[in-house]
């Protein structure tokens, strides 16, 4: 079937996305009448997420489509404006706003931080299994299949992406041998039930001083980060000269190139040697050892740290992290355009068992940051680190505030550390459910 979008030219769909962008810091300038009210309900960075959704949903644009030949030939065709920001303005966002980051700070945001994100990765491990033993009870058939189509092999690659990330998910499919003809399905659910909590979180951002409030967290260790950052942007503050525009460019892509010349190297390297292993277990736990993505994230905060206790320091006055911001709202941008809204009724026995797992990771998380008093900026971001990893947990993160985002990768880390052991724990779970 042909599912061609309107637009297919990428150079058009950016610019249409940035139009979409410009629309919404328009809007949100605006100090009077309808457009403070809204933005005061919701946020900015849901509204540059879920615009370009509304372009995939009407069909004007789309990420992927299939284009059909007048001889009947059908090719696969997508949008290079994902990879383009995941792979070079991410990495290049993260640089810059690592710039003027305190690590002691950070790392004096405290144990909750980690509570929260371990927290996160309990609710996917037992969240599985629940929603199995929840939707057998209505729709038997949804839970079922037998041999390389059990509906639990499938759904072993949601809690490695849910987890981790893209590799530990590539590991969960070849461990469990899921019927690769399904799991575009698999796929499917995973971007839509994601897409969906991230769009939840967001909206949240927007309420977190009542939620906080609720919640009777204590902020000030994340409220000192962000006043020291503050202070030292303001000392160091000044118009930036074309020459300063181009040492942060230069900076953030020169970084970025290391990263990525580092990454083809080490990616590999690290493929090969996980790859002799004898222990098929202990092999895929390290799975994401050769993922090029891992490490380029990785390889580029190291760096971004490594510069913040040079000089390079002082072009956050220059307005190094609100370059970086603009990158990671392109980025978010591009996310947004993977969401076709009316997708969400296809397939909607997995997306309800998704919607159910999702929910158990969330009620999870609430119940454990209102016990704990933890902030929801802990909740959000602990969250994001496993169901979004680190394309998704920096975005969060710096809405909170740019310096903020250096917590999101670092807890993403963890996420891909633990993502396929937990994962296989939370498959033998769902394999124990599906057949009781």
């Amino acid at each position: 079937m042909d599912t061609t979008p309107i637009i297919t030219d990428d150079t058009i769909v950016f610019g249409l996305l940035m139009l979409a962008l410009g629309f919404v810091f328009l809007t949100e300038s605006i100090k009077t009448g309808f457009w403070p009210k809204f933005y005061k309900i919701v946020p900015g960075l849901f509204m540059a997420y879920m615009l370009p959704a509304v372009l995939t949903t009407t069909g004007l644009i789309s990420p992927e489509w299939t284009s059909v030949s007048e001889t009947g030939v059908e090719t696969e065709n997508s949008s290079s404006l994902y990879y383009m920001a995941s792979r070079y303005l991410l990495p290049a966002a993260l640089v810059l706003m690592t710039l003027s980051i305190d690590l002691k700070a950070v790392f004096n945001l405290g144990w909750k931080a980690l509570v929260m994100f371990f927290t996160g990765t309990i609710g996917i491990i037992i969240g599985g299994p629940i929603a199995i033993l929840v939707v057998a009870l209505i729709y038997p058939d949804a839970v079922g299949g037998a041999g390389a189509d059990a509906v639990w092999r499938g759904l072993s690659t949601l809690a490695g992406s849910w987890i981790g990330g893209g590799a530990n998910q590539t590991a969960m499919l070849e461990i469990y041998e899921y019927n690769q003809a399904r799991y575009g399905a698999m796929v499917f659910v995973d971007i839509v039930v994601a897409n969906l909590w991230m769009a939840i979180i967001l909206i949240g951002i927007g309420k977190r001083n009542r939620i906080n409030k609720w919640l009777k967290a204590d902020t000030s260790s994340i409220e000192e980060l962000k006043e020291k950052v503050s202070t030292f942007s303001e000392k160091v503050k000044r118009n930036p000269s074309l020459t300063d525009i181009m040492i942060i460019c230069a900076i953030a892509f020169g970084t970025v190139s290391i990263a990525h010349l580092s990454s083809n190297f080490l990616a590999p390297f690290f493929e090969d040697l996980v790859a002799g292993i004898e222990s098929p277990t202990t092999r895929n736990m390290f799975t994401f050892l050769g993922s090029k993505f891992f490490w380029m994230i990785s390889i580029a905060t190291i760096i971004a740290i490594l510069l913040s206790n040079t000089k390079a320091k002082n072009y956050e006055g220059a307005g190094a992290s609100k370059f970086g911001s603009v990158f990671i709202y392109i980025l978010v941008a591009t996310i947004g355009m993977k969401m076709d809204l009316t997708l969400i009724f296809d397939n909607w026995q997995l997306i309800i068992i998704g919607i159910i797992w999702m929910s158990i990771h969330a009620l999870l998380l609430i119940g454990v940051a209102k016990l704990i008093k933890a902030p929801y900026f802990f909740l959000a971001v602990g969250s994001q680190a496993n169901v979004g990893g680190a394309a998704s947990a920096p975005i969060v993160a710096s809405a909170f505030h740019p310096s903020l985002a250096t917590v999101g990768v670092l807890l993403a880390v963890f996420g891909y550390a633990v993502g396929t052991i937990a994962a296989i724990g939370c498959t033998i779970l769902m394999e124990l459910a599906a057949v009781s």
